[in-house]
């Protein structure tokens, strides 16, 4: 059976939500499609996508840009909304070395496991 890349993705991206999310608090910007963006902070974090802050409602399906501190920008599309906390999950999945090297930075230790 051959996959198409979207396919592909969807399957690996329901895998990585079983993935541990590591609970961290990164300064960011989040801009939702056709809203001027605004600072949030990063609560978890994974392979396929995060959970923010964002007081404001947005509604599952939007496009998203997620912006971290010395990181290019991501492009995501929003999951779900709940009490002040959106769930989106990445257009493109992270590269697990990039993962780790954010996590390293704003946890100060490794997620590899220690040999």
């Amino acid at each position: 059976m051959v996959h198409t890349h979207p396919e592909r993705y969807a399957q690996a991206a329901q895998e990585d939500r079983s993935a541990p999310r590591l609970r961290i608090s990164i300064p960011a910007s989040l801009r939702p499609s056709g809203s001027k963006g605004f600072q949030t902070a990063v609560r978890d974090l994974s392979l396929s996508g995060f959970s923010a802050t964002a007081m404001t409602r947005i509604a599952p399906r939007t496009i998203c840009w997620l912006t971290l501190p010395d990181k290019e920008t991501m492009s995501a599309k929003v999951v779900w909304w709940d009490n002040g906390l959106v769930g989106c999950a990445f257009d493109t999945l992270l590269d697990p070395l990039e993962l780790e090297a954010i996590l390293a930075r704003w946890n100060g230790e490794s997620t590899r496991p220690r040999s």
